[in-house]
């Protein structure tokens, strides 16, 4: 879990979700909350939708969002955190607290 850096909006109902395509390249629209679960996304696309999830996070007024990349074998995890650590909003990150998902989210 991190911080998004820089002055955020305040929320605009009008920005309430992305499309994204999935692992079969299915249309979905994501909405912009304060976590994102990325099981759906293969890992090819996990850096565009990291990338335009914390976009709209911030467009939303969001100052930490959640990025559930799971534990599995860490692939997904080091993909979020190569975007998390090159994004311009992103402030800080790190593992999110047991109770929101341990080393599962950042």
């Amino acid at each position: 879990m991190g911080g998004l850096d820089g002055p955020a909006k305040p929320p605009d109902a009008r920005l309430v979700d992305i499309t994204l395509l999935t692992r079969d390249d299915e249309p979905v629209k994501i909405p912009i909350e304060d976590a994102l679960d990325l099981h759906a996304f293969a890992p090819r696309d996990i850096p565009s939708v990291v990338a335009e999830y914390l976009d709209a996070a911030h467009e939303r007024g969001y100052r930490e969002v959640r990025l559930i990349h799971g534990r599995g074998i860490g692939v997904q995890r080091r993909i979020v955190r190569s975007v998390l650590a090159k994004h311009p909003r992103v402030a800080s990150f790190g593992d999110a607290p047991p109770e929101r998902g341990g080393p599962g989210a950042t």
